[in-house]
């Protein structure tokens, strides 16, 4: 079994000291800083854009993990490879061509990452399971943080994990949304390995950044 990994969201982090929480995240033993990337289109909502994760680069050594919730998105992968993205997350339904986009995001060196809705079926990216390296799993609708985390959701992990056995291909399952204390354990069990936590993180036991970490790696 992988090494379960934490990915931080900073869209629960204080955004007027965004540099300070992620060298807190990277102190309290974060795995990867989780980037999410919304445009107002895809998502009702606006974050963050390449000069913000270029700036915040300095502050950090860790993998950037940027999930980008924008469309079209293939005319913006460049910019946020550019910005220092490490892993770049898109969705099936964002772009024209999912395997040109995918094909693009590797010819710039970054890993791949797919990110399904809950309503999302598996068998959008079935046929690219072999050059990711990634399957982000939405366990809310995307575009807001502090959701209600999606239960029904852990049927497609527990399906992911099962094909990724049977074909014997190697890519990490990512969970996102509503992730805490109550049910990280479930995520795990379905078969996840990283998990995407804001609120949790930022918020439990008076922000101690470092023991909801370790909590979350818990198993």
């Amino acid at each position: 079994m992988k090494k379960i990994q934490i990915s931080p969201s900073i869209l629960s982090a204080d955004f007027s000291q965004l540099g300070n929480e992620i060298k807190r995240l990277e102190e309290g033993g974060a795995d990867m800083i989780h980037v999410d990337v919304m445009d107002g289109h895809f998502v009702p909502n606006l974050t963050i854009g390449p000069p913000v994760i270029k700036a915040l680069r300095n502050h950090c050594s860790l993998k950037f993990d940027v999930h980008l919730m924008i469309s079209p998105v293939h005319k913006y992968i460049d910019a946020y490879a550019d910005a220092g993205a490490d892993i770049i997350t898109i969705h099936p339904e964002a772009t024209e061509d999912l395997e040109k986009s995918i094909l693009r995001i590797k010819e710039l060196k970054k890993k791949v990452g797919v990110s399904l809705n809950p309503e999302t079926k598996i068998d959008l990216i079935l046929d690219h399971l072999d050059k990711i390296d990634l399957v982000l799993i939405m366990s809310v609708n995307p575009g807001f943080g502090g959701q209600k985390f999606m239960p029904e959701v852990l049927s497609k992990i527990k399906e992911l994990k099962k094909i990724q056995l049977e074909k014997n291909i190697n890519f990490d399952i990512e969970i996102d949304g509503g992730i805490n204390f109550d049910n990280y354990k479930l995520a795990i069990e379905a078969g996840a390995n990283i998990l995407v936590s804001g609120t949790t993180i930022f918020k439990s036991n008076n922000g101690d950044i470092k023991k909801n970490i370790d909590l979350l790696k818990t198993e």
